[in-house]
Parts: structure tokens; C-alpha cells; sequence
């Protein structure tokens, strides 16, 4: 029975996915600010505008990195594309980035929210010293884009595009600061988005809901730890623009995610039976 339910919600879900009404050529011009574009998810979203002809303005703590996605945006197509290295653990840094971005681009149809950290080095996972530092990067920065732009996005009725985790919608063991930093996001721009709708500003929020990052430094980090395979970041990355293109309120990859997310209030104990799945426990405690 459970097996029959599970395979039916699927078909539902995937029937829901596969009918929107993306066009692709809606993007062309777009004008966007894109955070996090030096790898993984990031770096294939900047290659997707490129190649639909967007405006690019991309972000990341690397310059070196910057500067080569640049370039390949630049080989694809992209008629124009800016960069500027911040770091996003500096109060200071997120208005310079939009402010940038508005002086290059002259406004913005985009706000595309993709960067992430992990503990920095040296500090314990769940020490105060850790979650504050992760809050800054995953949570505040967010918050401070957001604001800075929202004025040229409700000028263009734009669209912020948010990209969370699967940890920001279901609690799982040993993520605790990061997992608290993403539940954040989803409360901020939830709430948010029903401030917009009450005050008639069109500008639509895209909460992303992703799996593991497909990146070097998010592989490492769990590795031993989770059963869970990287998102393919191409896939990844035009679900994402198919979503906020659409004006669609979430995006979930995979799929499955959805149904978890779900199960997180309907059925408690098949939603633990999907984290142990997925999850080595003894690994993880040892660590």
C-alpha cells in the first residue's frame, strides 16, 4: 500500500513538473545578479543565462574562479557580464555587490541568491562562534541583498530566486547551525512573499529546494557521513532558472524532495525511515 501511495504522488508530481510554460526567450536581456557563481550550482546557473542572453552580474568570494566563469560566460554568448569578489561574511559587502550591479546594469530583473559556507576552519560545528559566522553568510546576507534590491526588482516586477536546501524544510542530524540558517530563509522569504502579495507589489519569490551541492567542497564535507548523491549541477541549475522564470513559488530537485517535505507532517515515522536511508549514522556520530 505504502509502496502504491508513494508511486502515485510520484506520477503526480512528475505530471505537475513536466507541464509549465518556460520560455526561454523570456530571459533574453534579463538583467541579473547571481551570488555564489564560482562553482558548482552557481557556476552552471551563470552558463545558463549566458546562453539565453541574459545581463550578468556574478558574485563569489573567489576572483580567480570569477574570472574564468566569466570568460566561458563570455564564450557562450552572454552580451554582457560584470563580476565583483565579497565576501559575504562582511556586513559590509552585500549592498556594495548590489550597488554594483545597478551601476553596470541599470537596474535588475533578477536577484538570484545561490551562495553558501560551511563552519570556517578552526571553529566546532555547533559553537556559537560557527552558528553566528553561518548565519551571517547563509542567513543576514541574504537579508541584506534582498532589501538593497527589492526597490529596482519591484520597479521591473522582478523576481528573486532563492536557492535553500532540503535542510531548511526537514531538521536531520549533524547540520544543526546550517540546517538553522536555511529554515531561516524559508520563514524570511514565506513571509515575505505573503508582505508583497498584501501590499500588491509584483515581484515573485522562487524558494529552490535542492539536494547536495554538486561541488568539491560540499562532497567533502559530508563525505561518510550521507548516503545522499550530489545534484547533477546542470540539472540542478535549469530547474532553477525554469522556476523563476515561470514565477513559480518553489522548485524541488529531485523531485523526491516534495514528498519529503510532505511526509515531514503527514507521517512522521516514514519521514525518519527516509532520513536513515540516506543517512550513516555511525559515521556521522563518530564525527
Amino acid at each position: 500500500m505504502k509502496v502504491l501511495l508513494l508511486t502515485g504522488l510520484g506520477a503526480l508530481f512528475f505530471t505537475y513538473y513536466w507541464d509549465d510554460n518556460f520560455d526561454p526567450a523570456s530571459l533574453q536581456g534579463a538583467r541579473v545578479l547571481l551570488t555564489g557563481a564560482n562553482a558548482g550550482v552557481g557556476e552552471e546557473l551563470a552558463y545558463h543565462y549566458a546562453r539565453l542572453g541574459s545581463h550578468l552580474v556574478l558574485t563569489a568570494h573567489t576572483e580567480a574562479f570569477l574570472q574564468k566563469v566569466v570568460g566561458n560566460c563570455r564564450k557562450l554568448g552572454a552580451p554582457k557580464v560584470f563580476y565583483i569578489a565579497a565576501d559575504m561574511a562582511s556586513p559590509e559587502a552585500p549592498e556594495s555587490v548590489v550597488q554594483f550591479a545597478l551601476d553596470k546594469l541599470g537596474g535588475l530583473d533578477y536577484l538570484v541568491l545561490n551562495h553558501l559556507g560551511g563552519a570556517p576552519a578552526g571553529t566546532r560545528a555547533r559553537s556559537t562562534q560557527a552558528t553566528r559566522w553561518l548565519m551571517q553568510v547563509n542567513f543576514l546576507s541574504y537579508v541584506q541583498l534582498t532589501s538593497r534590491a527589492l526597490p529596482s526588482l519591484t520597479d521591473s516586477k522582478g523576481s528573486l530566486v532563492v536557492v535553500s536546501s532540503l535542510l531548511g524544510r526537514v531538521p536531520a542530524s549533524f547540520s544543526t547551525p546550517y540546517s538553522a540558517a536555511k529554515f531561516a530563509l524559508d520563514g524570511f522569504f514565506g513571509s515575505l512573499r505573503r508582505e508583497l502579495d498584501v501590499q500588491d507589489v509584483n515581484v515573485a519569490i522562487t524558494m529552490c529546494v535542492l539536494g547536495l551541492r554538486d561541488r568539491a567542497s560540499a562532497a567533502e564535507a559530508v563525505r561518510g557521513v550521507t548516503r545522499i548523491r550530489a545534484a547533477p549541477g546542470p540539472k540542478a541549475a535549469l530547474a532553477v532558472i525554469r522556476g523563476g522564470a515561470t514565477r513559480a513559488a518553489g522548485v524541488f530537485y529531485p523531485w523526491r524532495f516534495h514528498l519529503l517535505c510532505l511526509l515531514r507532517r503527514w507521517l512522521p515515522r516514514p519521514r525518519a525511515w527516509f532520513i536513515r536511508q540516506e543517512l550513516n549514522v555511525t559515521a556521522a556520530a563518530a564525527a
